[in-house]
């Protein structure tokens, strides 16, 4: 089978962010089909033409088109409707077997349905974001014609997709609610690495000796996004309560995004920056072995909007795979998961100084980590694994293939317990 992949923001190991399409398509082609990745291209290049590479046998047609977290709106759409118009015809000239597009952002379904309708081929449709409800929550997005507009656009492709793969449960719940049928969607999150991700003795002794700042003190490290939707500001406040209660934990941020600068102005003021709170630039995924490596405890935050909760967060599977305890400040799924299998801490509507009690007691008591980051182990190998997730997107993709969507909900429920 040979599949016409659409991911605007797709990644390889060396680069930093999300690598799921990568791990689908490499798992893909280890099974014997064929994978044209369609993407771009968001480092310097010499020019803007379109050049193709190829990365573990996928087949990468990259378009250099700038772009960063550090966007404003408009300039994100300005590059999403570019990337849509020039990869429809980019597509255009590669056989295929079957469409498989992959959001952010929503704008990627429309070359994919095209192609699809004009190759008369079947789509599957991955959602990472209910996207527009998510901008619409947080009042990004507040001029009712644009979301009027966003709205038509989420419901055709939804409608024009023969399957549909959600990231959470939640995300499943948000797709039926748009009178979508749940026959044909089926959940399949983000999934744990677990070899990349094995503790590395020496890999953690590194990493705490070239930070003078960090040594044997507690670590907690949040490795993502530095966007609206992230709560950053939340890690301020609690690097603010813990310089009370035990101003030898150490909190690290590290990635990039618009929220960023802000950010470390807000640590300034509280007298936090470089005290007990610390920023980094972002690192690739294979460089985080050596940071989860390092950790006590990861962490995942998200601003308290509740369109939020549906997420799957990388950073959440991450944890998991490297055996680490997670702290959340948010509810949802994942908090849900975190409380049933006691991997973790789960903060959400609880007051900062009983948070930062409840974090100092727990990231100081060696029992306590050792069983929590075994739980998460063992939640990551039962429901998560990466080689099982390949396994169950091979049969979607083949099943739509057949004509038979409607039975892709009995392959990935987005059950786990």
């Amino acid at each position: 089978m040979k599949i016409i992949y659409f991911h605007q923001y797709f990644n390889t190991p060396e680069m930093s962010g999300s690598t799921r399409s990568y791990e689908f398509a490499k798992g893909l082609i280890k099974m014997g089909h064929e994978v044209e990745m369609i993407t771009t291209y968001r480092q310097p290049h010499t020019n803007n033409e379109w050049f193709q590479t190829k990365e573990s046998g996928i087949s990468i047609h990259w378009l250099p088109l700038k772009y960063s977290n550090n966007l404003k709106f408009l300039e994100r759409l300005k590059v999403f409707i570019i990337f849509a118009w020039k990869s429809y015809f980019k597509a255009v000239k590669i056989k295929g077997d079957i469409v498989f597009a992959s959001t952010t952002p929503l704008t990627i379904s429309m070359p994919a349905i095209y192609i699809s309708k004009k190759k008369k081929i079947p789509m599957v449709f991955e959602v990472r974001d209910l996207w527009p409800s998510i901008p619409i929550a947080m009042k990004i997005l507040k001029n009712p014609i644009i979301i009027y507009l966003a709205r038509l656009l989420e419901l055709w492709s939804y409608n024009n997709s023969n399957s549909i793969i959600a990231l959470s449960p939640e995300m499943k719940k948000g797709i039926i609610s748009r009178d979508v049928d749940p026959k044909k969607i089926a959940v399949i999150p983000n999934s744990c690495d677990l070899k990349k991700f094995e503790f590395s003795e020496k890999l953690a002794f590194n990493f705490r000796q070239k930070r003078p700042w960090l040594k044997n003190r507690p670590l907690l490290v949040y490795g993502g996004a530095f966007g609206k939707v992230n709560s950053l500001s939340y890690a301020v406040k609690l690097a603010k309560a813990l310089i009370k209660q035990n101003p030898e934990i150490r909190i690290l941020l590290i990635g990039d995004g618009i929220e960023k600068k802000k950010l470390i102005e807000d640590a300034k003021k509280n007298d936090v920056y470089e005290k007990n709170l610390f920023f980094e630039k972002s690192i690739s995924k294979n460089g985080m072995q050596g940071c989860l490596s390092a950790a006590n405890m990861t962490a995942n935050f998200v601003i308290d909007i509740k369109e939020n909760w549906a997420n799957s967060a990388n950073k959440f599977f991450d944890s998991l795979a490297a055996g680490k305890p997670i702290f959340l400040n948010h509810g949802g799924w994942m908090q849900d998961l975190v409380s049933n299998y006691q991997c973790g801490l789960c903060m959400y509507e609880k007051e900062m100084d009983v948070v930062a009690k409840e974090l100092d007691i727990a990231i100081s008591n060696d029992t306590w980590l050792r069983s929590s980051g075994y739980n998460a182990k063992k939640l990551a190998i039962k429901f998560f694994d990466r080689d099982i997730h390949i396994k169950q997107l091979e049969k979607i993709l083949i099943l739509t293939k057949e004509n038979k969507s409607e039975s892709i909900c009995d392959i990935a429920k987005g059950i786990y317990y």
